[in-house]
């Protein structure tokens, strides 16, 4: 059997049992409860491989003992690529509602910064990560929560965070691509929107606030700078700290460059990995830098690691670009440690039923985080993340 990095499953049967806070807003349950002795997954359905490494990035590729089916799922690079997928402030509900019911989200007040309308206009369900960026509207932002859309949906509120803290003036109604592609995909098209490095995601994804959202995009604008302007590239690094745009930092040609000399390294030999490992269900990676094990990241199958990778490895790079705390090698035996401790303390349950089910788990040392699918004929975790503390 799968191994379930979050206890989301295994606890099923006994979770309204042992609820001590549920709540119930627009369709969605939420739970909020101590981690029960005896809930913990085991983790023998996954097994990590020898190390990647390039400068002070290392991967640890991980496989799995069975995956799914994801052919169904849609990625946001792949709606807003096709128009399928529209982005939006808050506040441009009318026009968009597709059936007479009520709609997901009600009112009409104008826009929000934490505050972005999607519709789902495709015929399969829509998959969306933390951490992927979104850019356009009044400013740019990182969406806070992995979740799943339904097909043809309603308008759906999303949980975002602003990463462009030095603007409000609208560039377009819809939200779409940043305009750059990001490495280069094994099969299909190229990725066209950006994923947050991780010290970006885990503001969004952990501590859920925007003032440290914000201030850990200054933090990582100004390390780039440093970093553009050690290499006597001046014009660069003006350009760099002209902007508030995280996304255009990241897009700054001689940024692209340093993010590439680690990135596009690992990059290939990962993808000639997984398609040697294709049998053996290449689902994710451990991520180390500079010696220090910082995150984790599983997906259901191949096919959708393949998907995300290419700007999955961008966003390890860019965070290797920018710590500059030198240490030893992280070794096997840690990134295997690291994935297979998840007793947690604490756990968090949003639940929208009959479509997904997110977990957070709170240990020590770590935040987990497991999106699950409740759509028909899956049940399975499409998305786990972990991240050091």
């Amino acid at each position: 059997m799968r191994s379930k990095v979050i206890a989301a499953r295994l606890i099923a049967a006994k979770l309204f049992a042992a609820v001590t806070v549920s709540v119930v807003v627009a369709g969605m349950v939420c739970v909020n409860r101590p981690v029960q002795a005896g809930e913990q997954p085991s983790v023998s359905g996954y097994k990590v491989l020898e190390p990647i490494r390039h400068g002070s990035l290392t991967v640890f590729p991980v496989v799995a003992s069975k995956s799914y089916s994801t052919g169904e799922f849609i990625t946001l690079d792949e709606g807003l690529r096709s128009g399928d997928v529209v982005v939006t402030e808050y506040g441009n509900v009318r026009g968009l509602m597709r059936r007479r019911s009520t709609p997901a989200v009600q009112r009409e007040s104008g826009a929000e910064v934490n505050r972005l309308v999607l519709v789902n206009n495709s015929k399969r369900p829509l998959l969306l990560l933390a951490g992927e960026i979104v850019t356009g509207g009044k400013q740019d932002r990182v969406i806070g929560k992995d979740r799943i859309v339904p097909p043809e949906s309603d308008p759906v509120d999303l949980n975002v965070f602003c990463v462009e803290p030095g603007r409000w003036v609208a560039t377009s109604d819809h939200f779409g691509t940043s305009g750059a592609s990001y490495g280069g995909p094994i099969n299909g098209a190229l990725p066209t929107t950006l994923m947050a490095q991780p010290s970006v995601r885990a503001k969004a994804m952990a501590d859920k606030d925007q003032n440290q959202v914000w201030a850990e995009v200054r933090k990582q604008q100004q390390s780039m700078t440093v970093e553009v302007a050690g290499a006597a590239q001046v014009a660069s690094a003006d350009e760099i700290r002209s902007t508030s745009s995280y996304a255009r930092v990241m897009e700054n040609k001689d940024v692209k460059q340093k993010v590439d000399e680690i990135a596009a390294p690992i990059q290939h030999n990962y993808e000639s990995l997984i398609k040697q490992l294709r049998d053996r269900k290449a689902v994710g990676v451990v991520v180390a830098v500079n010696g220090r094990i910082i995150w984790v990241d599983l997906f259901a199958s191949t096919e959708l690691l393949e998907k995300y990778w290419p700007k999955l490895v961008r966003s390890y790079a860019s965070e290797a670009v920018v710590t500059r705390a030198k240490g030893g090698e992280a070794s096997l035996a840690q990134a295997e440690a690291f994935l297979s401790n998840m007793e947690g303390r604490r756990e968090t349950i949003e639940s929208e039923p009959g479509v997904y089910r997110h977990t957070e788990v709170n240990g020590d040392g770590f935040k987990a985080f497991a999106l699950t699918s409740l759509l028909p004929k899956t049940g399975f975790d499409v998305h786990v993340a972990k991240m050091a503390e």
